[in-house]
């Protein structure tokens, strides 16, 4: 009986080196490389003042010409000597009036955009056409009419006249109350109506369904909003200059200035400090509202 062998299988050729995917550096440059230059350069053009600042606030002259070289001397007299003035009572009433505003602008805005979205009624349309003229008109502009008025305002009820924060809280409240309304008002269209006809199914109220749902599902422009209206207030200078009269009522903004409005007389290491110290409060709310402003319609949903 014979066998037979089976033919041997030819070798297999040898393997290529797999070509190198790595791109050139002309190409990376050209595709990616660009974006992160232009980043460097925004953070380097962005930062610089920053560092600047920081660096004057350490110094120890009060001029800004003694702090080019950065960081040549550094001491903390400046923050020191902040206690030895009315800097603290500053940013007391500056918190006071900035989280006043921001809570109230919310509340305000997000019930008047809860009506304008959800309910029908006879002049809806003219209302927002009102609320999207009006913010055309800067609200420096009444500035001189809202000083008249608080004067008079002021005979008859005290608390609202001139050199009073609550006077001062009610003309930011109705200076930003258009225009974050039309802003949520659009955010607030989002929102599906089958969601608020559910819940009405399910016997919920209107003031449940504003409450428990749709404020969930719009936590991103809240904080959005809050966050806009704490930034400009926490900053504003012209309106606060012309309605704070005592040295003891001024905000930060007006206070800050009186150190240096004096060209003779100008400190600007103590200045630069009380900016230092006053950037954190909005440092602070800008990382505690990061994740409710990167936070999308979705994941609001899921979470309620």
């Amino acid at each position: 009986m014979s066998t037979t062998i089976p033919a041997a299988r030819p070798a297999a050729p040898p393997r290529r080196p797999a070509p190198s995917r790595r791109p050139s550096a002309a190409r990376w440059f050209s595709d990616l490389g660009w974006r992160h230059l232009v980043g460097v350069l925004a953070v380097v053009y962005a930062g610089f003042p920053l560092v600047y600042v920081v660096s004057a606030s350490l110094a120890d002259g009060g001029t800004l010409t003694g702090s080019n070289d950065l960081f040549a001397s550094v001491s903390s007299a400046n923050y020191v000597a902040l206690g030895g003035t009315e800097f603290w009572t500053w940013m007391a009433n500056t918190l006071v009036v900035a989280v006043a505003t921001g809570a109230g602008t919310v509340l305000m805005g997000a019930a008047a955009a809860y009506a304008f979205s959800r309910f029908r009624f006879s002049g809806r349309r003219v209302g927002l056409t009102a609320l999207l003229i009006i913010q055309m008109f800067p609200q420096m502009l009444a500035f001189v009419a809202i000083f008249l008025l608080l004067i008079s305002l002021g005979n008859v009820v005290p608390v609202l006249g001139l050199d009073s924060k609550l006077a001062l809280i009610c003309v930011y409240l109705g200076g930003a109350l258009g225009v974050n309304t039309f802003l949520m008002y659009g955010f607030f269209n989002t929102v599906p109506r089958e969601i608020d006809e559910a819940a009405k199914i399910d016997g919920a109220s209107h003031a449940q369904i504003y409450w428990t749902i749709v404020l969930r599902l719009t936590a991103p422009i809240l904080a959005v909003v809050g966050l806009l209206s704490f930034i400009s207030t926490f900053g504003e200078f012209i309106i606060a200059r012309v309605l704070l009269q005592s040295e003891e009522s001024w905000t930060l903004a007006v206070g800050l200035y009186g150190w240096v409005s004096s060209l003779q007389e100008a400190n600007w290491g103590l200045f630069t400090a009380g900016a230092v110290v006053s950037a954190l409060p909005v440092l602070a709310l800008f990382l505690f509202l990061q994740k409710y402003i990167v936070g999308g319609l979705t994941a609001g949903s899921v979470k309620g």
